[in-house]
């Protein structure tokens, strides 16, 4: 099942480890309440897509509670995103639904700094996309300490944006 058009959580684990990393999330959703996570293959090596009833912040704090208390506890998970929004992956809906979106997420008071993760769509110009978003938003920009990040998941001909803190996105490595 390719279930792009549809998640709030985009998983990372190493290649051909989809499929067990596919069971280690279900385990883990279940143990946090959802019964019936939605999860699936994506055509990206190393990348599964989940759609959990539970707010997807909210998983993130208690997925890394788990793995304080155990760090052996995730074998195949290397990292979790958080996904507010997704739409069709053009320039024009991109920057619209950051544009009509942010001051939900970021206060006037706040730096930003813009991610771009491109997978499989060679259309879209990285910074013809980035300066275009970025023109439409007032706060400050901070490449180095941003309070908050706007991370621009293309997968294909769909994306995933977010409206993060460093504390949102779960890893077992850092990148």
């Amino acid at each position: 099942m390719n279930n792009t058009k549809n998640f709030n959580l985009l998983i990372s684990t190493s290649r051909f480890n989809e499929v067990n990393a596919i069971a280690e999330l279900w385990f883990v959703l279940s143990i946090l309440g959802d019964i019936y996570p939605i999860i699936s293959k994506l055509p990206f090596s190393g990348l599964i897509a989940a759609l959990t009833n539970i707010e997807a912040k909210e998983v993130i704090g208690k997925i890394r509670k788990l793995s304080e208390k155990d760090p052996q506890f995730f074998q195949y998970i290397l990292k979790i995103v958080p996904i507010d929004f997704v739409c069709e992956t053009t320039a024009q809906i991109l920057t619209k639904l950051v544009h009509e979106q942010y001051k939900a997420f970021i206060s006037s008071k706040e730096s930003f700094r813009i991610v771009l993760k491109r997978r499989k769509h060679e259309k879209i110009d990285r910074d013809l996309l980035i300066e275009g978003i970025a023109r439409g938003i007032s706060n400050n920009v901070n490449l180095e300490n941003p309070d908050k990040i706007i991370r621009i998941e293309v997968l294909g001909n769909y994306s995933g944006i977010s409206f993060l803190e460093k504390k949102d996105i779960f890893r077992i490595i850092d990148e």
